[in-house]
């Protein structure tokens, strides 16, 4: 019983970045340890990690005196590893997607979801790259959808540049700022959703739209094939 407890109570701990960068012994190496875990989340598929808090806390940390890292390493270094990792991350998604289209269809994949995806990322791939950076989890199989579905290799790199400046930067600015405001330092992940959400509202709106639109055309059928008397 307190075997579970313990577990359960050094979960969140785990999870936490003030813990990790402050209370571990990776308070000696706290750059490293930052880039190392941006990396995993963004390119190794790996999304059960503190992604966009943990930029926040270092450059929460970098604000204080001493400091454990500079600002001015710091902010140069995370959107250079944010950069690299989603190009792993694509280049994985490349890898894999040539197998994916020799795999027969069967009741949970078909050929053509992927053809979909690539048509998805060909029209709304630049803002959904963006966004993605801000959406815990999707910012870790985003770019591996991007490289499966072939998209645009040029444009990836260009948004992806845009993504890691705004999400990799931004976040760590927000925390050198913004970091002892204790609402928004407790709230970082769902302030990002919140805004994410209101950027696709338009979005979710056309799809609702469509869907309605979609249902409406078989009833608008059946009532004008009904026989008059």
């Amino acid at each position: 019983m307190s075997d579970a407890v313990t577990t359960n109570v050094a979960l969140p701990a785990i999870l936490d970045p003030m813990h990790l960068l402050t209370d571990t012994w990776m308070k000696h190496a706290v750059l490293p340890a930052i880039l190392v875990i941006v990396f995993i989340e963004t390119g190794l598929l790996f999304p059960i990690l503190p992604g966009d808090s943990l930029l926040f806390t270092g450059g929460l940390l970098s604000a204080q005196t001493p400091h454990p890292v500079s600002l001015w390493v710091l902010l140069p270094s995370v959107i250079l590893v944010a950069f690299l990792g989603d190009q792993s991350g694509y280049w994985i998604g490349r890898a894999i997607g040539p197998a994916l289209f020799q795999k027969e269809d069967s009741r949970f994949f078909k050929k053509r979801y992927v053809t979909e995806t690539h048509e998805f990322f060909e029209k709304h791939g630049p803002k959904t790259i963006i966004l993605a950076r801000f959406v815990p989890i999707v910012r870790t199989f985003m770019p591996v959808l991007a490289g499966v579905s072939k998209m645009d290799y040029r444009k990836f790199v260009t948004y992806d540049i845009v993504g890691a400046v705004l999400w990799g930067g931004g976040v760590t600015v927000l925390g050198y700022f913004l970091g002892n405001v204790e609402f928004i330092r407790k709230n970082v992940e769902a302030i990002f959703l919140l805004i994410v959400l209101v950027s696709i509202l338009p979005g979710i709106a056309t799809v609702v739209k469509s869907l309605r639109n979609r249902g409406a055309a078989p009833e608008l059928a059946a009532t004008s094939n009904e026989p008059t008397h």
